[in-house]
């Protein structure tokens, strides 16, 4: 079983860092400049932002569903990175953190769940996908609750 992880599509989130703080606030978001070397997730690039990097914090719809299971949460996003993506292995973002992984069906409904603690998220992505109702997984941080990568079936 091969799985694949993948950090969000910068293009959406662009203009985002053209805009001043009164324009952002009016839309809910915040410009953050990273106060640590860890603590500030990038959802595009899926490693934590360094400190003194800008970042913009905002709501996001990560699980888009017509089901109760629509989920959304603040996440943190970097300017000038690209997209990761991580083929049979995690990403560093999940690297020391618990994560909770939601494990849905293609119709966007929740078919299992795990927890799963630092260096254990490889195990349970794979026990998840052994169920062959399982189409995507979705991984937050399990302590602040926020959307940290989706997990298809590669």
């Amino acid at each position: 079983m091969t799985y694949k992880i993948t950090g969000l599509d910068p293009a959406p989130f662009a203009p985002l860092f053209a805009l001043g703080d009164a324009d952002l606030a009016a839309r809910g978001a915040r410009r953050v400049i990273a106060g640590a070397d860890r603590g500030f997730p990038c959802r595009v690039s899926l490693d934590d932002a360094r400190a003194g990097e800008e970042l913009i914090l905002f709501h996001h719809v990560s699980h888009d569903v017509d089901t109760p299971y629509r989920s959304a949460y603040a996440i943190y996003v970097r300017q000038g990175v690209e997209t990761a993506t991580y083929t049979d292995r995690t990403p560093p973002v999940f690297e020391g953190r618990p994560l909770a992984l939601r494990a849905f069906d293609a119709a966007g409904m929740l078919q299992g769940a795990r927890l799963a603690g630092p260096g254990e998220a490889d195990g349970a992505i794979r026990d998840l996908f052994a169920d062959p109702a399982i189409s995507y997984i979705d991984a937050h941080n399990a302590a602040h609750g926020c959307f940290a990568a989706r997990v298809t079936r590669n």
